[in-house]
């Protein structure tokens, strides 16, 4: 045999078999299972350390040198592997799969599964109410395929688009907690997103196709509308291969793909979905966001569904008709005999069907995941009879879609116990009368209490020893514990098992016969419950489809009753569709600032039509220019995510994109100033916008100096206003852009009022909130400044100088226009300065004329 090199590193046993699981995942954390607890070491235990707040510790030496590691509790695995996933890091689990002392050597370890964010369905790993996405991008010459799957409801989607622009915005629509991307594959544009780089390999379309159809059960991919879609094709089959690889099971809750198309949707663009606080503040937060308002669904399928509404919101005017009428309709019962709140009572009792489906597709399903299914199973006859008398279309094809699946709900409440335990290995899962062969080897194990008793009667009256105990521990098993005070009285076939200080402990022929039969008995039961657990497994998964078209029922009847409840609580109207060009509002209000000042907020509408295209919003800062554009853009979101809408009434035509250029903010990480980014959020709409789209231009062009910016501003408006003909709220400051009106056809002055009491720095300024016809005559700026808390002398000083300002003449002469704007802060220029370099020709002076001249440059600046 060939001796080890004296300079190669000699690891333990143990250490070896790590290092070899390591390799195999060396850039994912692994957790080494070690007795009770999840062990990481090296490199994986430092960043552990960190991300966890867990000790980081030395144990003995591997290779000569000092085992650095840290562990977590078995028990608590779960907990920490949420706090993992939400830093953004994957996880490798190794258990021992093997026995202990069973073979030579170290236990036998094997990765079981790999958590990450994109893949984890554990309900301890995710957020209840929100999506959890994994997506896969892939370029395929001119086009971007895109590909996402939600693993833990089975929901696996594609798009295919030639668009950068439509690329970004999916994304941020999606917003993946993993995003795959090919290893040298075709340039991507620059997505703002940390990735994941997979082989190219896995996103060759005709090996995906073939892995696709593999998945689907099917010859081809004709009935899923992606046929010839190769980028998308291979985008969805990178991502099949990255489940398949993580999972380490099957996955037959995945039975189709969904062909989303951007003209589906009503676009909205990074900027948009951002300024309009859809799903999130500008912040950040959750709180007081449009969906935080709206979300009052009773279960946590609802809430993932409306979610998905609100963020692609449809312009298929059937399906939007479709929803209207079911909230209407159950609006209507709500009156008449209180309907919708009884639906929503029995719906608050619907377990989380599409992610207890998913487990059971990955066979990670708990017992008490089971038993939620036959609770939910069991709601289901009442549930339909709660809306059999109800009309509207699509409140009938749920009713349809909520079949009873009568023998499989019969079976689960048959076999699951009432409570079950956390967890298979625990036992106790299934019900007495289930399963004889369970039944007999339960009473084996719950005999052997009685048993016990009869013996160590038995046995005192035997030896005479009325202080002998018959006993059992997990350690040594049955026993027969004796003080050693009576040691004389031991009789002969007792074998000792055990000695402890004063006491002796005996085991018997009979006594190891029982034990061998009852232990026998307990692990027999923990055996054939595993096996029934596997079987049910097996009768759920045969029905996994009907099942999921059942859980998706119930989330849509969730959203359809929230949005009825909101309907009421938030005083929403039902909005009118048209296909003639229109807008208009009556009374709209903002959903999010109205519920959080309550009545006092002030309703505004507006009217845009073929003849009107675009208003001209003059006000005060703080006077709700903001609000008033902002809420006219939800009212038209809401709409088309099927929503009635905070208006006494909404007339809407046909809309395609939404676009904002709302705030000021710089993208440093860029290397762009807060004009840069507003001047390409501009150019973004101009190139973009249509005549049906929706356009909010907030304070173009304040981001450089006052005619630069009021010369872009201007320029803007009457491009959208002649060019496009979208329909555009355009609030400025700059008052001149109030002439457009009367200037151009399409284009009307409104302005949001406010109200000043008294006069000098004593005034107060009353904000309105109203919208009215023409322009404003003041912008209130240092009123609004005076409120903000600037210095009174400050104030005071910015009044003298405006006042200085009012009296200078309202108009420039041509000329003066004409002329190069000068920083105002410039010092002055002598004229005869500029007179001197007028008249110089570089191209004829000599080297001494040259010279001379800059000596009298320099002599004319010391003036």
């Amino acid at each position: 045999m060939k001796a080890a090199s004296p300079s190669a590193p000699v690891h333990t046993p143990s250490m070896q078999q790590y290092f070899a699981i390591k390799a195999e995942f060396p850039d994912t954390l692994v957790l080494f299972r070690m007795g009770d607890f999840y062990e990481l070491f090296y490199e994986d235990a430092r960043k552990a350390a960190r991300l966890l707040n867990i000790t980081l510790t030395q144990r003995g030496e591997s290779a000569g040198a000092p085992v650095v590691m840290a562990g977590v509790p078995a028990h608590a695995l779960e907990q920490y592997l949420a706090r993992l996933i939400k830093a953004g890091e994957s996880a490798a689990i190794a258990e021992q799969v093997g026995e202990v002392g069973a073979e030579k050597g170290p236990v036998k370890r094997e990765v079981t599964r790999i958590v990450t964010p994109g893949t984890a369905t554990d309900d301890s790993l995710l957020d209840p109410r929100a999506q959890n996405l994994l997506v896969a991008i892939h370029r395929q010459r001119e086009f971007y395929g895109c590909a996402w799957l939600e693993l833990s409801s089975g929901r696996f989607c594609v798009l295919q688009t030639s668009s950068e622009a439509d690329l970004r915005a999916e994304l941020h629509r999606l917003r993946p907690s993993e995003l795959l991307v090919a290893d040298g594959g075709e340039a991507l544009p620059e997505l703002g997103l940390g990735s994941l780089s997979r082989p190219i390999w896995h996103f060759d379309p005709a090996s995906a196709y073939r892995q696709l159809t593999t998945q689907f059960g099917t010859q081809d991919l004709r009935g899923f509308g992606v046929e010839g879609l190769d980028a998308a094709i291979g985008a969805a089959g990178a991502l099949l291969a990255y489940v398949q690889e993580t999972q380490k099971a099957l996955t037959p809750h995945l039975t189709g793909l969904r062909l989303e198309q951007p003209d589906e949707t009503l676009i909205l663009d990074p900027a948009t979905r951002r300024n309009l606080e859809i799903d999130r503040r500008l912040s950040g937060e959750f709180e007081l966001s449009l969906l935080h308002v709206f979300d009052s669904n009773v279960t946590a399928m609802g809430s993932r569904e409306l979610a998905r509404w609100l963020l692609r919101p449809l312009r298929d005017r059937n399906e939007l008709t479709g929803r209207f009428d079911a909230i209407a309709n159950l609006l209507d019962h709500e009156r008449d005999n209180r309907l919708l709140s009884a639906l929503r009572d029995r719906l608050r009792n619907v377990s989380d069907l599409e992610r207890i489906l998913a487990r059971c597709a990955l066979r990670s399903a708990r017992p008490r995941d089971l038993a939620g299914l036959r609770d939910t199973l069991a709601l289901l006859p009442a549930l339909v009879e709660e809306i059999a008398d109800l009309e509207a279309p699509r409140l009938v094809a749920l009713r349809a879609a909520l079949a009873p699946h009568e023998a499989l709900a019969a079976e689960l409440a048959l076999a699951i116990h009432e409570q079950p335990p956390l967890t298979i290995k625990d036992g106790g899962i299934f019900r007495s009368g289930y399963d004889a062969d369970l039944d007999t080897l339960r009473q084996l194990s719950e005999n052997a209490d009685g048993f016990l008793m009869q013996m160590e009667q038995r046995e005192r009256a035997a030896t005479g020893i009325e202080t002998l105990k018959v006993g059992y521990n997990r350690v040594h098993g049955f026993y027969i514990e004796i003080g050693k005070t009576h040691a004389a009285k031991i009789p002969a076939h007792y074998s000792r098992r055990q000695t402890l200080t004063n006491y002796e402990r005996y085991i018997t022929e009979e006594l190891k016969r029982f034990e061998d039969q009852v232990l026998s008995a307990r692990d027999r039961a923990l055996a054939r419950e595993k096996l029934l657990y596997d079987a049910l497994l097996d009768k759920l998964n045969e029905q996994l489809r009907p099942l999921q078209v059942t859980a998706r029922a119930l989330a849509e009847l969730d959203v359809l009753g929230t949005l009825a409840e909101r309907s009421i609580t938030l005083n929403l109207k039902r909005p009118e569709l048209v296909t003639e060009d229109r807008l208009e509002i009556h009374a709209g209000r903002h959903p999010v600032v109205e519920r959080m000042i309550g009545s006092a907020f002030v309703a505004n509408g507006l009217c845009l039509d073929a003849s009107t295209r675009q208003l001209v919003i003059t006000g005060p800062n703080m006077g709700g220019k903001s609000t008033y554009m902002r809420q006219t853009a939800l009212i038209v979101l809401l709409a088309h995510a099927g929503s009635f809408v905070p208006a006494d009434s909404a007339c809407i035509g046909p809309v395609d994109r939404i676009f904002t250029r709302i705030g000021a903010a710089d993208d440093l990480a860029s290397g762009q100033s807060t004009f840069m980014v507003e001047m390409s959020e501009t150019a973004n709409i101009l190139h973009n916008a249509t005549r049906c789209s929706l356009v909010l231009m907030d304070e173009v062009g304040r981001g450089t100096s006052t005619y630069d910016g009021l010369s872009l501003a201007r320029a803007c408006s009457e491009y959208l206003a002649t060019a496009v003909g979208s329909y555009t709220l355009f609030a400025t400051h700059y008052f001149e852009l109030t002439e457009l009106a009367g200037a151009l056809p399409g284009i009307a002055n409104v302005h949001l009022d406010a109200v000043e009491f008294g006069s000098g720095p004593t005034s107060k300024l009353v904000f309105l909130h109203q919208v009215k016809a023409g322009p404003a005559n003041r912008s209130y700026g240092l009123q609004v400044a005076a409120l903000a808390g600037l210095p009174p002398a400050v104030v005071g000083k910015a009044r003298a100088y405006l006042s200085e300002l009012e009296q200078q003449p309202k108009s420039r002469p041509a000329s003066a226009a004409a002329a190069p704007q000068m920083n105002l802060f410039a010092p002055e220029v002598p004229p005869e300065l500029v007179q001197l370099l007028r008249e110089l020709d570089p191209d004829q002076l000599t080297p001494r004329q040259a010279l001379d001249s800059l000596y009298r440059l320099r002599a004319l600046l010391k003036k």
